[in-house]
């Protein structure tokens, strides 16, 4: 288990401390479950109440707060995000071993990297080019002419298609899928055909990728996700969709195909998004949203009714039903008084 003096945290972040200097942290906890060998931090107001009762060893405060909390404190801008860069620190250690596993399959033609791991039962396709330091979990499956960049990592179960370009230090979690065929089909008398989809994904650099997360591959152009990048689990991007820089999407979103999605964005959970329409940068769209037509201005948007109590909400669905018989009454009896 890792151990660090709150010298060496403080020295870490670059922030003033107050308090003993060689007190030992080995482990981050909430202000409620912290004990006296923890690193606690107060980074939202509600939390406030508990800073006369917290067993922590420190606390990660900022300074408007300072006066706040008598014992032993980090004083930092922004609580939140020193909280963040010390996760690190104290992250459980997952030991890649390096080299190819016996069980591992290898195509023709594969370029590999120095220091690179790939696992058991992975299997890697004809002409894939591996950079230094990658990690290929267990089970993996990397399509031919497929490129990764340094430092990258995939844990367990990742499938990536063919001919998919990813970038360095990105992250790809369980069961997330990279590449496979976007949603084509062309409608005739007699049923589907099938529109063969001829893009392919790029990723940028310090991508993250959640399980069971699915990008499609585009059908003519590539499905392009920016350097930054945050995406949830279960999360379905369509072929040809274009995410910005370090814009993050909640679990359950799923946004059709060729949709441009702009940098800094923020998604909640479970929104739907439709094909063909533009967001533009720093949009922020909240929970079970539904986006049916192009944003182009910065700012927040939601849609969908507030949680009421049933018998409620069947009284006020019905007056939506009535609303444009309602709107023409209005604007006759405007039309009237002229």
């Amino acid at each position: 288990m890792p151990s660090f003096t709150l010298r060496e945290i403080a020295q870490h972040l670059g922030a003033e401390l107050y308090g003993n200097s060689d007190h030992e942290i080995n482990g981050i906890a909430s202000l409620q479950m912290a004990g006296n060998q923890d690193l606690s931090f107060l980074a939202n107001p509600t939390y406030k109440k508990y800073l006369s009762t917290t067993n922590a060893g420190a606390v990660l405060i900022n300074f408007a707060l300072v006066e706040e909390f008598t014992g032993n404190k980090i004083v930092v801008e922004k609580p939140y995000e020193a909280y963040a860069k010390l996760t690190s620190l104290f992250k459980p250690g997952i030991v890649s071993v390096k080299g190819v596993h016996p069980t591992a399959v290898i195509g023709n033609s594969v370029v590999m990297g120095r220091n690179i791991s790939i696992g058991p039962n992975a299997v890697i396709g004809n002409g894939v080019i591996i950079a230094d330091d990658v990690v290929i979990g267990a089970g993996c499956c990397i399509g031919d002419l497929t490129e990764i960049g340094r430092e990258t990592e995939l844990r367990s179960n990742v499938t990536v298609y063919h001919h998919i370009k990813i970038g360095s230090q990105c992250l790809f979690h369980s069961g997330s899928v990279i590449g496979a065929d976007g949603f084509g089909f062309a409608p005739t008398k007699n049923g589907w055909i099938k529109i063969h989809q001829l893009g392919r994904v790029i990723i940028g650099n310090s991508v993250e990728i959640g399980a069971n997360t699915c990008i499609d591959r585009g059908a003519l152009e590539d499905t392009v996700i920016e350097d930054g990048v945050i995406i949830d689990n279960l999360v379905q991007i369509g072929h040809n969709v274009k995410i910005g820089r370090n814009t993050a999407i909640a679990a359950h979103t799923a946004i059709a195909g060729s949709t441009v999605i702009g940098n800094q964005c923020t998604i909640a959970g479970a929104v739907g998004i439709v094909g063909h329409i533009q967001i533009t940068d720093n949009v922020h769209i909240t929970g079970m949203s539904m986006v049916s037509s192009s944003i182009a201005e910065p700012g927040s948007y939601s849609s969908g009714t507030a949680l009421s109590e049933t018998k409620e909400w069947r009284k006020n669905a019905v007056r939506f039903r009535q609303l444009n018989e309602l709107a023409n009454r209005i604007q006759k009896l405007e039309h009237d008084k002229k």
